[in-house]
């Protein structure tokens, strides 16, 4: 683990995002808007971002290149992050989270073609069964009862675009700053966003203030900051197009804890999956 540090965070990323997923509605399900579930997450941000720093004795690139990288990497991450919240209000989770789980195939386009990147044989038949492993994921027998229209679905199209050119700048800076400032911007530039998701919130509602609410979101939105903390590291010592398909794979964790809390019986389809998803993971983690 030594010689590959990646896998060590790539794996923390993977097993946050999975846990985060699964558990992401129970606040808005308690009164909790998602909205305001934004407004934790980039409070949450902060703690993460002093640690990391601190690792670094508090050294911050501060040149303009760093600047508009780290500006970058932030505002696709968190524009993402409020609109998925959106889509989470509109359409079911198990389909937004695999959908935009996709996210990869801009990474690593990008990655191939600007970076140059290139993966051993066994490394591009796991990129090859991951791409494959998430359409199945994404896959779901329609009932017409949901979601509302498709206005969740084209939401959670930006985000597959937002958060996979995010990746590939998050790798691409990675070789001109460090990764504790890349997750400084990140905070920044989530936290700049609040106003925007305080305006979004429909305050005739009644909001939950309790422990069920806002401490709850807390505790999971922290798994979210986290998971988006020891990305970068991964991408610091990894190669984008192995490190993001792996990572992105955490809605098979989502949906098995889904499958176990709710006792629902997996689509054949789902299963074929979850099971290209083990084998995509176990090839590309070389």
């Amino acid at each position: 683990m030594n010689k590959r540090p990646w896998q060590l965070f790539a794996l923390i990323t993977t097993l946050s995002w999975g846990i985060w997923g699964a558990f992401i509605e129970l606040p808005e399900k308690n009164g909790f808007p998602a909205t305001l579930g934004y407004v934790v997450w980039a409070l949450t941000m902060i703690p993460c971002a002093l640690v990391a720093l601190a690792l670094v004795n508090w050294q911050l690139d501060r040149d303009p290149r760093s600047i508009f990288l780290g500006s970058v990497i932030g505002f696709t991450g968190a524009g993402g992050q409020l609109i998925l919240f959106q889509a989470l209000r509109e359409g079911p989770a198990y389909i937004v989270f695999p959908v935009i789980s996709l996210y990869p195939v801009v990474t690593i386009f990008l990655s191939m073609l600007l970076l140059r990147e290139r993966a051993s044989r066994r490394g591009a038949w796991g990129i090859a069964i991951a791409l494959v492993a998430m359409v199945l994921l994404s896959y779901t027998t329609p009932t017409g009862a949901q979601s509302r229209g498709y206005w969740w679905l084209l939401l959670a199209i930006i985000v597959f675009f937002c958060w996979g050119v995010q990746a590939y700048f998050m790798k691409s800076a990675n070789n001109s700053m460090q990764a504790e400032s890349i997750f400084f911007y990140m905070t920044i530039t989530g936290l700049l966003l609040i106003p925007v998701a305080w305006f979004m919130t429909d305050f005739s509602q009644p909001v939950n203030r309790g422990l069920n609410g806002p401490w709850l979101a807390a505790g999971i939105q922290l798994l979210n900051a986290i998971g988006a903390l020891t990305l970068v590291y991964a991408l610091r010592y990894g190669k984008a197009i192995i490190v993001v398909p792996v990572t992105a794979l955490a809605p098979v964790i989502t949906i098995i804890i889904s499958l176990i809390l709710y006792s629902v019986v997996p689509h054949p389809i789902t299963m074929v999956g979850l099971l290209l998803a083990a084998i995509a993971i176990y090839l590309m983690a070389e």
